[in-house]
C-alpha cells in the first residue's frame, strides 16, 4: 500500500474573495474546524501515514496549524514553492524528494471520501507510471473534461472540452516519480500538463470512482461540503 501522499494546497483561491484574502483555502471553518483538518482525518482512515503538504500562498498559516507536533497521528513534511507559485506540477517536482517512489495525490480543496485501497491496487495491477480517478460528472457539479470508455481515459482536457466528455478529475490520483522525468527543465507547470504527457505515452490508467466528491474551491461548493460533513459528523 503508498503510504504518502501530497496535499496540493498552495492556490490563492480567487474565487473564495475576500474570505481568501486573510487565511489560505485550506484554514476556512467548514462543520466547525478547519477545512484541511477533515482531509487530514480522512487520509489516516485510509492508511497514509505520511502527508507532504505542497504550500505556498500565505502556507505558514497552516503550518502555524499543524505545528511540529501534530494530532492527526500521520507525519507531515512540508514544501513550499517560495517566492513564485510554481503551479500544481511545480509543486509536485520541488517536493518529490520527500514524496518516494509513488505517491497518492489530492488537491487541497477536495474531500473525497473513497476506498483508497481499491485505487492503490488498480495503480500496480496497471503497472502505468500514473493513475486518474475519473467520475461521471454529466456537467453536473463542475464541467466535464474527460472522455473514459471501457476503462480507459481516451481524452483529457481542461482548457478545451468536447461532447464526448462525460467524465471528470475526481481529484484523487498516483504518480510515481519517473511521471516527472520530461519535466526536468520546467520550474513552473500544471499537474494537468502531466498527466496529458503520460496519456499521449499511454501511460495513465483510469479508475472510475462511483461516490460524488465534494470541493470547496466555490461559495456553493463550501456551502454544500459544510452541510455534508455537518451531517457525518462522527461517522
Amino acid at each position: 500500500m503508498i503510504s504518502t501522499l501530497a496535499l496540493l494546497a498552495g492556490g490563492k483561491a480567487t474565487r473564495l474573495e475576500p474570505v481568501s484574502t486573510t487565511i489560505p483555502k485550506s484554514m476556512i471553518i467548514v462543520a466547525g474546524k478547519p477545512f484541511i483538518a477533515h482531509q487530514l482525518e480522512l487520509i489516516k482512515k485510509n492508511n497514509i501515514s505520511k502527508v507532504v503538504l505542497c504550500i505556498s500562498h500565505m502556507g505558514e498559516y497552516i503550518k502555524n496549524y499543524i505545528g511540529g507536533e501534530n494530532n492527526f497521528n500521520l507525519k507531515i513534511d512540508f514544501s513550499f514553492d517560495g517566492e513564485k507559485l510554481l503551479g500544481t506540477g511545480g509543486a509536485l517536482k520541488k517536493a518529490l524528494p520527500l514524496l518516494g517512489d509513488n505517491f497518492f495525490i489530492m488537491y487541497g480543496d477536495s474531500y473525497l471520501d473513497t476506498d483508497f485501497a481499491k485505487i492503490n491496487e488498480y495503480f500496480f495491477l496497471k503497472n502505468k507510471k500514473g493513475l486518474m480517478t475519473v467520475f461521471n460528472n454529466e456537467d453536473k457539479w463542475d464541467s466535464s473534461n474527460i472522455e473514459y470508455d471501457d476503462n480507459k481515459i481516451i481524452n483529457y482536457n481542461k482548457k478545451f472540452p468536447t461532447k464526448k466528455m462525460k467524465y471528470i478529475d475526481y481529484g484523487l490520483g498516483i504518480l510515481n516519480k519517473s511521471a516527472f522525468d520530461d519535466f526536468k527543465n520546467l520550474d513552473k507547470f500544471d499537474l494537468e500538463e502531466v498527466y496529458v504527457n503520460l496519456l499521449q505515452k499511454k501511460q495513465l490508467a483510469g479508475f472510475e470512482i462511483k461516490e460524488r466528491f465534494f470541493e470547496i474551491g466555490s461559495f456553493d461548493g463550501l456551502e454544500e461540503t459544510n452541510r455534508h460533513l455537518t451531517m457525518n459528523k462522527g461517522n
